[in-house]
């Protein structure tokens, strides 16, 4: 046998040795990174998505609290908060909420978003239904803190149609705002565009200024969980459709729009911001 006969023969025995104990190198690399980061491993973990599931909770919990909570404080105070400070109060809380835990679920707080993020293919189909909950129950949680904290006060913060505008109108500012915010985080979240932390900074003022404009036609909700919390308590579903059919239509807008711009998604930059990083992170250790 040729010393390069010796050389594929011992290349193929080890192939095959690898291939036969592939749980074996998989126990040996994540006791490796156990004695390098031990903490690390818990969110790799697929049974703690609770992590990920408690963060959804908490950011949609404080996006709402400001939210609907401006239209509740405006009522008790008698009109203290200006309709400037109400619009804006929720994207300076997006914005936070980004960049203080966004590594750990993406921070969708929006159940429009997770639905985008999955049909780019930046977030997994599967996880969608528990984001979707979490950020329901956020919105619930915020509106029943405001009740029992200032009594059933300014609708509990609803966004309903203005005075003497359709739905069908509300509705289509509705996809329109929410196309554009859509579009902005898919397009931050690329990684041909991946702007890290300054991301915060586009989302989070892109709906101060979408509403700093339309409030008066629908409230600027572009978020179905936002307006859940106060219709469920309400117990007025009447105009909700406006608030799920609208914002949804605009996310699948925004995805064809991102899909123009920017091609298929999939990318490593997107699954970063879709999903979150602890995962990726402790993979990479």
């Amino acid at each position: 046998m040729t010393v390069g006969d010796e050389m594929h023969a011992g290349g193929e025995h080890g192939a095959a040795e690898r291939a036969r104990d592939p749980e074996e190198a998989h126990r040996v690399r994540q006791a490796l990174l156990a004695l390098e980061v031990p903490a690390s491993l818990d969110f790799d973990d697929p049974a703690l998505e609770w992590r990920r599931l408690f963060s959804e909770v908490l950011g949609t919990f404080l996006l709402v609290m400001a939210g609907a909570g401006a239209g509740v404080v405006a009522a008790v105070s008698g009109g203290a908060i200006s309709r400037t400070a109400a619009v804006t109060a929720p994207g300076l809380t997006v914005m936070a909420v980004i960049l203080f835990m966004g590594g750990v679920s993406g921070a969708h707080l929006n159940p429009v978003v997770s639905v985008a993020f999955a049909l780019r293919r930046d977030f997994p189909w599967r996880r969608c239904l528990g984001y979707v909950l979490a950020q329901l129950v956020g919105a619930t949680l915020a509106c029943l803190f405001l009740l029992a904290a200032l009594g059933d006060k300014g609708r509990l913060g609803a966004t309903l149609p203005g005075h003497g505008i359709h739905a069908w109108q509300a509705l289509l500012i509705e996809l329109a705002l929410t196309a554009g915010l859509v579009s902005t985080i898919l397009g931050t979240a690329s990684t041909a565009q991946n702007v890290g932390a300054f991301s915060a900074i586009a989302v989070g003022g892109y709906i101060a200024l979408a509403g700093l404009w339309s409030s008066p036609i629908g409230g600027a909700s572009m978020n179905p969980a936002r307006s859940f919390g106060p219709d469920l308590l309400r117990w007025d579903f009447t105009s909700y459709w406006v608030y799920v059919a609208g914002p949804l239509a605009g996310a699948v807008l925004a995805v064809v729009f991102a899909h123009a711009l920017r091609g298929p998604g999939g990318d490593p930059g997107g699954r970063r911001a879709g999903a979150g990083t602890l995962g990726i992170r402790a993979r990479r250790r």
